[in-house]
């Protein structure tokens, strides 16, 4: 089955997303293999959609999230698709994943995993600021109010290095 491993982080400092708090941290396993933590996405705009198969306002969504990163990839936007662990096992979905530019995770470390519905976004700012974190689909109109200004909020300056 394929499922998402959302478990908290060791430590005492891990608290679920919280609008205006800075974004728990997070690691996602790609269906490549490939490991992308929160920390080498600073600087971007992050999608976490979390997504059942069977959610008809999944199916909805998922296509228009994937043209609108499509488009506003090259201006410091991130989107990575979660399958809820009660989607289609993992031969089933490779050939959608194929079609999508989204990158798709199969597994999830972090805070993330008690949503009470999906589709379930959370959205990190380019400082790594959870901006909003809510159940239901995004329409365009959604996505465009609230990730164009945080796509056009300039890149924040590295940390002191003391």
């Amino acid at each position: 089955m394929f499922a998402v491993a959302a478990s908290l982080s060791v430590g005492a400092a891990a608290k679920d997303p919280k609008i205006g708090a800075p974004a728990p941290r997070f690691e996602l396993t790609l269906i490549d293999g490939t490991k992308v933590s929160s920390d080498e996405l600073r600087g971007q705009v992050v999608v976490l959609n979390f997504w059942a198969t069977w959610c008809g306002p999944c199916k909805r969504e998922l296509p228009l999230l994937d043209a609108y990163y499509r488009i506003q990839k090259p201006h410091g936007l991130r989107v990575f698709a979660v399958a809820t662990e009660d989607s289609l096992p993992m031969y089933q979905l490779k050939p959608l994943f194929a079609a999508l530019a989204i990158p798709s995770a199969r597994r999830m470390k972090g805070p993330y995993g008690d949503m009470h519905a999906v589709p379930t976004n959370f959205v990190i700012d380019r400082a790594g600021v959870v901006r909003y974190a809510k159940a239901g689909a995004f329409d365009l109109d959604a996505m465009n109010t609230l990730l164009v200004p945080l796509l056009r909020e300039p890149v924040p300056a590295p940390a002191p290095v003391t």
